[in-house]
Parts: structure tokens; C-alpha cells; sequence
């Protein structure tokens, strides 16, 4: 009785610290998506915070016309970004920020998926879904799906 007592005291203290461990890489998660996605591409324009969260090779992918899958790179992304702060749309006003909220954030080693809500001022406009590895500096978007809702 005494060995089980100990399996199962030692069951749980194994539990418990993978559970931790899994907090802590879901929160690196999301400062990563609020910093170099929410900040960075959204709300400020800030391309030192894109290039430390986005990796290289990251692809935004949406449906256009018959089905057709299209691409953008973060390449070309951080250009239309550069290209709003030239504009002047970049930073956004405080009253028209970027926001988020989190619905999931799935991690499995070094690959996760966040799902997470995002809104225009207060008014939600997509859900996103971004996938992400985990590097030796840290998780990086790799890509991102959406749905948007009918205005």
C-alpha cells in the first residue's frame, strides 16, 4: 500500500509540474502574438517587434475569388506596414486599437496553434488562428488562417 501511496503522490507531482510547464509556454505564447502581431502589425507599426515574434519564412493565407488560396508574406506585410506609417495610419488612435482575446492556445513540444478573437476599436471583426514553432530564441509565427465576419 505504502508503493502506491508513493506512485501516485509522485503521479501527481509530475502532473503538476508539466501543467506548469505548459502555463508557462502558453503565456510566452500570447506576449509573443500581443507583441509582434497586436503591436507590432496592428497598432504601431513597429518592425523590430515583427521581426523578433514573426519568423522569416511566415505566411499569411486567405480564400479569395472561386475557392483560389492566396499568400502574403511577412515580407510583403511589414512593406504595407511601412507603407501605413508613411501614410500616417500607423500608430492607430486609442480609440481605434487592435485588441484580443484569447480562446485557445494548443501546445504539443514545439508547436502550438492560439486561437483568439480580434476586435477594431470594441467591434469584433475575426477570429484568427496562428500557428507557431518554438525556436531556440523563443516561439516565432509561422502562419495564420482567419474567418472574418460580415460587416
Amino acid at each position: 500500500m505504502r508503493k502506491l501511496h508513493v506512485l501516485l503522490v509522485f503521479f501527481a507531482v509530475s502532473l503538476l509540474a508539466q501543467a506548469q510547464e505548459n502555463n508557462k509556454e502558453i503565456e510566452a505564447i500570447k506576449k509573443v502574438i500581443q507583441s509582434a502581431y497586436v503591436e507590432g502589425i496592428q497598432n504601431e507599426g513597429d518592425i523590430d517587434k515583427i521581426d523578433a515574434g514573426i519568423h522569416p519564412d511566415f505566411n499569411l493565407l486567405g480564400i479569395g475569388e472561386k475557392g483560389a488560396i492566396w499568400k502574403l508574406s511577412i515580407s510583403e506585410w511589414k512593406e504595407k506596414v511601412i507603407q501605413r506609417k508613411k501614410e500616417g495610419k500607423l500608430p492607430r488612435p486609442k480609440n481605434n486599437l487592435i485588441s484580443v482575446k484569447f480562446l485557445s492556445v494548443d501546445v504539443t513540444g514545439t508547436a502550438a496553434v492560439a486561437k483568439f478573437e480580434f476586435y477594431v476599436g470594441g467591434e469584433l471583426k475575426y477570429v484568427d488562428y496562428i500557428s507557431l514553432y518554438k525556436f531556440d530564441d523563443g516561439w516565432k509565427l509561422v502562419s495564420k488562417i482567419y474567418y472574418k465576419f460580415e460587416d
